[in-house]
């Protein structure tokens, strides 16, 4: 299958990409500098320069193409994700990208649109495991996120099939996210808000990205995509510090988190997701059934 990725460069893109040739398909990429570029064709891909902003660039790009994958994102790191102003270009994605994309992709009449997601505007679940059609909060953080998942469903209202992705946190060793976790833990502070007795989901990014092959064959529709065994927040921390050699971090107050806007409070939750849909229709399975084991890996990866 002729497939177009936005996002081809990113932590997840890179590997779905690589996953997408090594499944046998041709893939475009689109790659914003010469280096990226490079990156995309070692793995067998073609790069694109496209402009997701620019409605006519993204219609000439995605003809020709029978799926167009949005990876695209624009996360800041977690020093920096309290600001209003530094997700404005996540946001703009999310809204702007997505609707170009699903654009060309009607006009290119290709047969299927994925969108990644994420999980975390699901409202708190205590203990209790959180699926597709459980209810959704997303505050005005993540509202961009609810309309990229419109956009999906549109292209699938014009007569062809939208899947929506939604991971859990993402962890890598090439994450800014993952390496700022091991420095909060070195210094004492937990990584993880919220209540301590709250259940944190993750996927490890090489699952994610085995995830974008499995849902190249999946129904329309929207899917959970997380690890098997989300773990108790204290407990993920615990086990980062013992990993790291370091006492148990400290989690911070909540009444102060609080003042941080709706999208930290989002991240305050229980999320207890639960992967089961996706599974059972696609046969995937996380080869890292909880943060708590792949951590290791993680840090391995991080001091060699």
């Amino acid at each position: 299958m002729k497939i177009f990725v936005a996002g081809a460069t990113g932590v997840l893109g890179r590997r779905a990409v690589a996953r997408l040739v090594a499944a046998g398909h041709d893939v475009s990429g689109v790659a914003r500098t010469p280096e990226k570029a490079e990156l995309l064709r070692g793995i067998g891909a073609e790069p694109m320069t496209v402009d997701l902003f620019d409605a006519v660039s993204v219609k000439e790009a995605v003809a020709g193409h029978k799926a167009v994958c949005n990876l695209a994102t624009n996360i800041p790191p977690l020093n920096k994700g309290f600001r209003k102003e530094a997700w404005q270009t996540n946001d703009r994605l999310r809204i702007e990208g997505s609707a170009n994309l699903v654009d060309g992709a009607i006009a290119a009449g290709a047969e299927l649109y994925l969108q990644e997601s994420i999980t975390f505007p699901y409202a708190d679940g205590g203990d209790a495991w959180i699926t597709e059609d459980d209810e959704r909060d997303y505050g005005t953080a993540m509202l961009s996120n609810k309309e990229a998942e419109r956009q999906a469903l549109r292209f699938t209202e014009a007569g062809g099939r939208g899947v929506v992705l939604r991971f859990a946190m993402f962890y890598s060793p090439d994450s800014s996210h993952s390496r700022s976790f091991v420095d909060m833990v070195k210094r004492g502070v937990s990584p993880l808000i919220g209540r301590s007795s709250g259940y944190a989901s993750f996927v490890h990014a090489d699952d994610a990205a085995g995830a974008v092959v499995a849902g190249l064959d999946v129904p329309a529709g929207i899917y959970n995509v997380a690890e098997d065994n989300p773990t108790r927040k204290r407990d993920v921390a615990e086990k980062m510090a013992q990993l790291q050699r370091v006492k148990p971090p400290r989690f911070l107050p909540r009444w102060g988190l609080t003042l941080g806007g709706s999208g930290v409070r989002n991240l305050m939750r229980s999320q207890r997701i639960a992967n089961r849909r996706f599974k059972e229709l696609t046969g995937w399975r996380p080869l890292h059934g909880s943060i708590a084991e792949g951590w290791a890996d993680i840090l391995a990866e991080l001091e060699s």
